[in-house]
């Protein structure tokens, strides 16, 4: 359905929402005639383009910078609405870039959270991420907690997740069960999405419910292939969130085989290393200190 302009507010649920009915309205103008015209504004733009300026190379930050407290519960208030941040801030000051889609945070000139901006006073936006540490100490709160809902909401907690935290509960009990599904949470952080999905599969087939068995398993998958476009998302030990999230479901290809039996690799370090050219060292002085040597009191 092509996209009306009228004088009428849009009501929408989120900042993105409102994005996409915009970017939609636009699309649809490309293709109007202004009247007197054999051309569309689509068409017009797009040969005025070819004499306009290109655009800067260096990006302009139009954001509002804002220097908030974390509180006691790990989130910070960013004009009445409330965003988690990682729980090693609790207490301290960061820094906070308030945009008109986005509110990203910062520690230092490092970034530590993004989350989509809020409309309404008083909401409140969490990522699981955040609290895992803390959860790991009191796994008891783990499943009334509200980051666990958003995560379920965005799809960031998945139904393989929900099975292996059914099997872990079974195998280990609810608290251990609970801080095995945490300790597979956190394996995010070093992997892409895809591979530790695919290790969580592979554990469930076997019909065990270890974290140790899913971090090989993970890292047989991606060395397999099976995430390796999100890799890069890693080197420096964040996703693609910056702040070491989940990255959203289905990022993984859901037709790919999961990796079979491990095939066993040894790496030699002298193999890497360059060739010494230095000659051996000689210990022919050292023999003669073994040889015995007469003295004028005998033989020593």
């Amino acid at each position: 359905m092509t996209p009306v302009l009228t004088n009428q507010r849009p009501v929408v649920a989120t900042l993105a929402e409102l994005n996409e009915r915009l970017a939609a309205i636009d699309e649809a103008e490309d293709e109007r005639f202004v009247h007197g015209s054999l051309t569309s504004i689509g068409h017009n733009f797009a040969v005025e383009r070819e004499h306009l300026l290109p655009l800067p190379a260096d990006a302009y930050d139009t954001g509002l910078d804002l220097c908030p407290t974390v509180h006691r519960n790990g989130r910070i208030t960013v004009r009445q609405s409330y965003y988690s941040v990682p729980a090693r801030f609790i207490g301290q000051r960061v820094r906070v870039s308030l945009r008109a889609n986005e509110v990203v945070v910062f520690d230092g000139a490092r970034q530590v959270a993004r989350h989509p901006r809020l409309t309404r006073r008083y909401d409140y936006h969490d990522i699981l991420d955040h609290y895992l540490e803390v959860l790991l100490v009191k796994p008891g709160a783990f499943a009334g907690a509200a980051a666990l809902a958003a995560a379920r909401a965005e799809g960031s907690f998945t139904a393989a997740h929900e099975a292996f935290w059914a099997a872990a509960r079974q195998a280990h009990g609810e608290r251990e069960g609970t801080r095995a599904l945490i300790e597979v949470l956190l394996l995010h952080r070093q992997l892409p999405a895809a591979a530790v999905i695919a290790g969580v599969e592979a554990v469930l087939r076997a019909k065990a419910a270890s974290f140790e068995l899913v971090a090989i398993e993970a890292r047989k998958a991606l060395e397999e292939g099976i995430g390796a476009h999100e890799a890069a998302d890693h080197v420096d030990g964040e996703a693609a969130t910056g702040d070491g999230a989940m990255p959203p479901a289905g990022a993984q290809d859901k037709d790919e085989a999961v990796p079979g039996p491990p095939r066993a690799r040894v790496i030699s370090l002298l193999a890497r290393l360059p060739a010494d050219a230095r000659p051996v060292p000689s210990i022919a002085k050292y023999d003669r200190l073994l040889k015995r040597r007469p003295t004028t009191e005998g033989t020593a």
